[in-house]
């Protein structure tokens, strides 16, 4: 396991700085810089003078070639340098993220969350009704709210409980005054805001994960030992719970290690349709801002989850299934 571990964070580091070197020239051949794409920029009273610029430039390191500022751009991230945002007063990149965090955690962790204690009993209660006319409608339902696009859904439901309805706030994190109120108040606002973009980030994955479990879970049970179990007289129950289910998570556990990324990354249109200050928002804002040190923190802080998220799957694989050995 050692040796795999160590082949394995190798391999990443690799991947890692090839996915960064792709990224850093993509964006810096983007037509523009932070110091042009400022929309005061726009006010011909506020334009600063070509001289200017380029003194600018030289100053940022925007006068060298891509890819010799992009080992520039690496040799701080050795240092735990992450540079700052331009457009956003010089801030440092690590604090501009770590602000964003919070928001994002708040959607994604609580869907997660819901999605598997959702999810697992669906996706049992599926396989001991199969074929009834319940188990169809439900599996029916799950399959039209995977269909859905999420961005069309948050849409209805902006349309639906906040314009007809006038049940939760349209968009935003919180409400005005938010600063004014209790702390009761302030949870109680926050959950407001969070429940159109945590329905919006649940379903999809509610349906995949139950219509995931139900398939294994048909696989399984058709399997031999699961037919002499029954035969012993095993309750139906403990036929499922201890004996199908407990292999049904062999590629549940992998569906998990693979989800890492997603606690962080957001989601960029769902973020921007609810304004909802997360991490998503960031790299879209970032983007059109040509912010390139946070563009790139951000592109790294998702590389390096989803390569740990790999990792991670690879290794709940070996422990659920001791069968699987690395070397």
């Amino acid at each position: 396991m050692l040796h795999y571990l160590v082949r394995r964070i190798g391999m990443g580091f690799l991947t890692l700085l090839f996915i960064t070197f792709v990224v850093y020239g993509l964006v810096r051949n983007m037509p523009g810089t932070p110091l042009t794409t400022d929309p005061a920029m726009m006010d011909p009273s506020k334009q600063i003078s070509a001289e200017e610029i380029q003194r600018l430039e030289k100053l940022y390191g925007f006068d060298k070639p891509w890819y010799q500022a992009y080992f520039i751009w690496l040799g701080n991230i050795a240092r735990l340098d992450f540079g700052k945002s331009i457009p956003q007063n010089n801030k440092p990149v690590g604090a501009l993220i770590a602000q964003r965090v919070p928001a994002t955690l708040i959607l994604s962790v609580t869907s997660l969350v819901l999605t598997y204690l959702l999810s697992i009993p669906l996706g049992l209660w599926s396989t001991v009704h199969s074929g009834s006319a319940s188990e169809r409608l439900v599996s029916t339902l799950l399959y039209m709210l995977y269909s859905l696009p999420s961005f069309v859904a948050a849409l209805f439901l902006q349309i639906l409980l906040a314009v007809k309805l006038g049940w939760l706030p349209l968009f935003g994190m919180t409400s005005d005054g938010y600063d004014t109120m209790s702390t009761f108040a302030k949870t109680w606002d926050i959950c407001q805001h969070a429940m159109m973009p945590i329905i919006c980030f649940t379903y999809g994955s509610l349906a995949y994960y139950s219509r995931f479990i139900r398939a294994n879970m048909q696989e399984v049970v058709r399997q031999d030992y699961i037919r002499t179990a029954r035969a012993k007289g095993v309750s139906p129950r403990r036929v499922i719970w201890h004996h199908a289910f407990r292999n049904t998570l062999i590629p549940l556990v992998t569906l998990m290690g693979l989800t890492l990324p997603g606690l962080l990354s957001g989601a960029v249109i769902l973020e921007q349709i609810f304004t909802w200050p997360g991490m998503g928002r960031l790299y879209f804002e970032s983007i059109g801002q040509r912010d390139y040190d946070t563009i790139m923190g951000l592109t790294l802080m998702f590389s390096l989850l989803t390569l740990l998220g790999q990792l991670l799957a690879d290794v709940l694989y070996a422990v659920v299934d001791p069968r699987v050995t690395y070397h």
